[in-house]
């Protein structure tokens, strides 16, 4: 017997064929749009003369103007903030060992000391002295090869013009014989890093002999 109610016929599920399509569309569509540039005015190389045209802002509303000059001035501030961070680095670099250089300043005087009271003719030494002073004296030349290396140089103005930026006068010698003004005498050597004072030397500095005042006699 036939029944007198039709039954509904079941929806036809779609087929894979018709999923994978659409997949395939809507992975199209999204690498379509990752594929589409972005501009941005900074990423795309937009230099710093057109932001900063007069011409460029005259159509802007106010609000835009005004996040306009804000942009300019962060991007000038972020460039000089560059700047002064490479100056410091470089600062830091190239005076680093200024305060250790310091420190060891009363050592290097020792150690010149040393050198400059070693005699010359070291034949008739005993052999065990001759090598000390042979090694105190290799020492004292590797130690100025290091501080030459580093910028570090010393300041001996034996026989020069008193200069105040790198000399501290400590007596004055009364002579003829030199040019008043004239460093007659070291008393300490100085050191310079690079450009920079690390100690003056100190000096003697010749000055004129004052002439004699003849006695007054009594009529």
């Amino acid at each position: 017997m036939t029944s007198s109610t039709e039954k509904a016929e079941p929806t036809k599920p779609e087929s894979a064929h018709d999923n994978f399509s659409q997949a395939d569309q809507s992975k199209e569509s999204h690498a379509s749009d990752s594929n589409t540039p972005k501009t941005h005015p900074i990423e795309n190389e937009e230099t710093l003369e057109s932001l900063v045209d007069p011409d460029d802002g005259a159509d802007l509303e106010p609000e835009e103007e005004d996040l306009r000059n804000q942009l300019l001035r962060a991007m000038a501030d972020n460039e000089n903030l560059r700047k002064r961070t490479e100056r410091e680095v470089a600062a830091a670099k190239k005076y680093g060992p200024f305060s250790f250089v310091r420190d060891l300043l009363a050592s290097l005087d020792n150690l010149e000391k040393a050198i400059s009271l070693i005699p010359e003719n070291k034949d008739e030494m005993d052999e065990t002295l001759k090598n000390i002073f042979i090694g105190v004296d290799m020492t004292g030349r590797e130690v100025a090869s290091v501080l030459e290396r580093h910028g570090i140089s010393k300041i001996n103005p034996d026989g020069e013009k008193f200069d105040y930026n790198l000399h501290q006068a400590m007596f004055e010698v009364p002579t003829n014989e030199a040019e008043p003004g004239t460093v007659v005498q070291v008393v300490q050597l100085g050191y310079l890093l690079h450009d920079r004072l690390i100690r003056p030397a100190m000096v003697g500095v010749s000055k004129a002999v004052e002439p004699e005042m003849p006695a007054s006699t009594e009529d």
